[in-house]
């Protein structure tokens, strides 16, 4: 009995064996099949430093830290006994999208590259020339001179699941052709200075020299280029982003037809709209993206956008998160009509605005302060404010606002400093214009004390609303 019961275990044990082994997924086929059109990249830059500027970065070019400084620091002034002239050298991949030799790459592995080598996995090599860059993307286009290439299938970044497998080819550290696999962790994710990419977030192992790879879904379609990884260290560590193929794919069509990229923009400075944020505006839930400051003379203000102002629908398709409407804005061709729907005054309101073109950013030159108010008292916010002077409205181009010269109780204030200008009070969606300290306290007074108020703020060049959880009992300290 006991015999034939270590039997019946071991059978089961081996049925169960073969069937995860079923359930794991196979690469091979897919690699085999794939990998040939991937390819490794290789950039030359000759640098010339002025005085005692020297190498960048404190790492030998032949040092896989090297990249990833290039990538992600700034060149810093270099070390002295260093040779003034020398060449920087760095390492990326790609993947070819035609037969007659285009290819797809990461913006920043090709950026300022005096030479281009793309080496092909039949280690034939060939000097690539550059047809055009994104940097708002990351993506480049370039071209060797060759024909008959194999070529990779593009598939549906939207048709992807969290959870799904995926898998990364390229060149980490220079290892040529090296396979990772993991898993998709998100989608849509939104970095700090990334306004035109929902990248898709990944665990597959990514490291320097990955940058512009493709990313794999079980078909054996490229989904996404791999760009960039969070990291502390400098290496993998368990999270990697993606730009969409799909996006990529619409910026090269874009190079190849005109060597750049043309952008829509309507001229606003937008922020996320928290519940609080939705609470004081009247919104139901928290939806759309929160108009800060409308540029002068831009599309927006044209088309009557004012701050305050809730954008919920774009050329109808709704704002989610305010993430959502520079990537829409500027997917829209410069000079077409659409409508955009906004919410104001507890109102929803559709106006038509004819779209912009970007253009480079400019640097904002920050506003002078004024002399510090006699009156040290302060308010029920517990912020210590003084009206503008008339040379600081026109400096500021406003008609009033309360200057803040101190921050008192500041636990739960940490968003509001001094120097910032308060210009407008929004409740129940109704935007107040700020005009004088007596009037500022008469609508503070109308609050209880765990009331959450939303302002309007002016910081520098820019606008925002800061939202403040609960009030003082009283004014004063």
């Amino acid at each position: 009995m006991k015999q034939l019961l270590v039997a019946f275990f071991l059978t089961v044990s081996s049925v169960l064996a073969q069937a995860d082994s079923r359930g794991l997924p196979d690469f091979t086929e897919l690699v085999e099949k794939q990998g040939p059109a991937v390819v490794n990249i290789s950039t030359t830059q000759s640098v010339r430093s002025s005085g005692r500027n020297a190498q960048p970065f404190p790492f030998d070019e032949s040092d896989p830290m090297y990249e990833f400084f290039r990538r992600f620091i700034p060149r810093q002034p270099g070390i002295p006994g260093v040779p003034r002239d020398y060449e920087s050298r760095s390492l990326g991949s790609g993947f070819v999208i035609s037969t007659d030799g285009y290819l797809l790459t990461n913006a920043h592995v090709v950026d300022s590259a005096d030479e281009i080598l793309v080496r092909l996995t039949d280690k034939r090599e060939f000097k690539a020339r550059v047809i055009g860059t994104d940097k708002r993307t990351d993506v480049a286009l370039i071209k060797i001179e060759a024909t008959g290439l194999p070529t990779v299938r593009l598939g549906d970044p939207g048709g992807l699941k969290v959870g799904e497998w995926v898998i990364a080819i390229g060149s980490p550290f220079g290892f040529e052709n090296s396979v990772t696999a993991g898993i998709v962790s998100a989608k849509g994710r939104s970095l700090p200075q990334e306004n035109y990419v929902p990248f898709i977030q990944t665990d597959t192992a990514v490291n320097p020299g990955n940058s512009g790879g493709p990313l794999f879904n079980m078909k054996g379609e490229v989904v996404g280029i791999n760009s960039q990884i969070y990291s502390r260290s400098g290496g993998f560590m368990g999270i990697s982003f993606a730009i969409p193929i799909d996006v990529a794919m619409e910026i090269q069509a874009q190079l190849r037809a005109n060597g750049r990229v043309s952008r829509g923009r309507i001229g606003v400075v937008i922020q996320e709209v928290t519940k609080e944020l939705a609470e004081s505006f009247g919104l139901s839930k928290a939806q759309g993206a929160a108009v800060n400051a409308v540029e002068k003379g831009g599309p927006a203000e044209k088309a009557g956008i004012e701050a305050g102002d809730v954008i919920l629908r774009f050329d109808g398709k709704t704002i989610g998160s305010s993430s959502d409407l520079p990537r829409i804005v500027g997917s829209t061709k410069p000079g077409s009509r659409v409508t955009i729907q906004i919410w104001r005054k507890g109102a929803i309101r559709d106006v038509s605005v004819v779209i912009g073109e970007i253009a480079e950013e400019k640097v904002a030159s920050r506003s002078s302060r004024s002399a510090k108010s006699p009156d040290r008292t302060a308010n029920r916010l517990g912020l210590v404010v003084s009206e503008l002077t008339a040379e600081q409205k026109r400096e500021l181009k406003v008609n009033g606002g309360l200057l803040i010269e101190d921050v008192r109780n500041n636990a739960a204030r940490v968003d509001l400093r001094p120097g910032d200008v308060i210009l407008a009070l929004i409740t129940r969606g109704e935007n107040i214009e700020i005009k004088s300290s007596d009037q500022f306290n008469r609508l503070l007074a109308q609050f209880d004390k765990s009331a959450n108020v939303t302002l309007l703020v002016r910081r520098g060049e820019l606008q925002t609303f800061v939202t403040i959880k609960g009030l003082t009992e009283r004014r004063g300290e």
